[in-house]
């Protein structure tokens, strides 16, 4: 289940096409389409665990005769793979069995069956004595985990990987494993610490079986954007030279990154527009697209609010293109929800900005711990006192 150089893991190809012919938004001609190349993907793979699947989930239609000959195939496959093993372990050395474990590991990836796969792998993790062969088999598992989107099984699996590095391990596997956690933190909703992991990979990323360089860019800015300040997104976003290379290629991205730098509210919106669609039918992004659209909208009217004391609400909508009611409701909304601070005086349609005070609110917060602090102190001295 490894991807070539520049090349993304068909498996995890397979994984977005299966989740764009769920998807709502997707029309009915384009899901012909699909269903033919999930179809043909499945049937050339022999991967008779999945199509059983599929078909009960009406996602694919069943046909008898091919999960039968898919069936057998399987089977006559399994025995070749189970003699060579017996062979190995009879007339061969440790590598060679180890090898041959690995082939029938792959062969259960091939073939969609995530159970069997799973325990191969230990079979095969027990034959192992390298940590980068280890760690290998962990990348594996870890494909395992996206492509049925097993969370449990990739947190689990990345913390294995981080305790074998301590064993050892080169930089070019732990350089790899930063994008696998950055997909991972990407995909369970926490932005900042995905963010930094891509950044971290910009200038040495060669997970290409995840996917392509480009959508890893696209992942970089989308993170970075509602997850570092102005001074350290110009530094490390907007001016670094491997993303100047390749967001042109992404449409709508360099018009969103550097509008928002530039303050281009109009231009931002526009962008931002053309951009949803791709966000939307993201198969890591797409649970998270109503919240991406309201932090995002945050980072951007905050950022505006910025630079005024009070500023009219025509303003406001001016500058971004858009309805005063529109905007109106947009703020009442972020206000009542404590992201922004400002309050709307609609009699003379302005906005007010009320930024906290800093030091004030870290001098409360110190007030209140110190508090905590004393009332467990005197629980303890009651405790010890008995």
């Amino acid at each position: 289940m490894e991807g070539q150089e520049g090349t993304q893991q068909p498996h995890l190809v397979l994984a977005h096409k299966l989740f764009l012919l769920t998807h709502p938004d997707v029309p009915d001609i384009e899901k012909v389409c699909l269903r033919e190349e999930v179809f043909a993907f499945v049937k050339a793979d022999d991967m008779a665990p999945l199509y059983e699947t599929l078909a009960a989930d009406s996602v694919l239609e069943m046909d008898q005769a091919v999960l039968d000959s898919m069936r057998a195939k399987i089977e006559e496959e399994i025995k070749k793979l189970d003699e060579k093993i017996a062979d190995a372990e009879e007339n061969l050395g440790e590598s060679e069995v180890r090898e041959a474990h690995l082939a029938k590991s792959l062969f259960y990836i091939r073939i969609g069956d995530k159970e069997k796969a799973l325990e191969q792998l230990k079979a095969t993790e027990a034959k192992t004595v390298a940590v980068g062969q280890k760690m290998d088999l962990v990348f594996h598992t870890l494909q395992i985990g996206f492509f049925y989107m097993d969370f449990d099984l990739i947190s689990k699996s990345i913390d294995k990987a981080k305790n074998l590095f301590e064993e050892g391990g080169d930089w070019e596997r732990k350089n790899r494993l930063k994008v696998y956690e950055g997909l991972f933190c990407m995909s369970t909703r926490n932005f900042k610490k995905a963010a930094d992991l891509f950044l971290d990979s910009i200038s040495t990323f060669t997970t290409y079986e995840l996917f392509p360089y480009d959508i890893f860019i696209f992942y970089t800015v989308l993170t970075s954007i509602i997850s570092l300040d102005r001074v350290s997104l110009k530094q490390k976003v907007v001016d670094a030279p491997e993303i100047l290379t390749v967001i042109g290629k992404i449409p709508y991205l360099s018009e969103f990154l550097n509008s928002l730098y530039d303050c281009q509210y109009k231009l931002f919106f526009s962008a931002f527009a053309g951009l949803t669609e791709q966000i939307k039918l993201d198969r890591y992004l797409h649970p998270h697209f109503r919240y991406y659209m309201r932090e995002i909208r945050t980072v951007v009217y905050s950022q505006f609010l910025e630079s005024y004391k009070s500023v009219t609400i025509e303003a406001m909508a001016k500058a971004f293109g858009v309805t005063v009611e529109f905007i109106d409701l947009e703020l009442s909304r972020f206000i009542a929800a404590g992201k922004l601070h400002c309050k709307i005086d609609k009699v003379a349609g302005v906005l007010e900005t009320n930024r906290p005070d800093a030091k004030n609110a870290l001098y409360q917060a110190t007030i209140k711990q110190g508090d905590f602090l004393l009332n467990r102190i005197q629980k303890l001295s009651r405790v010890i006192d008995l």
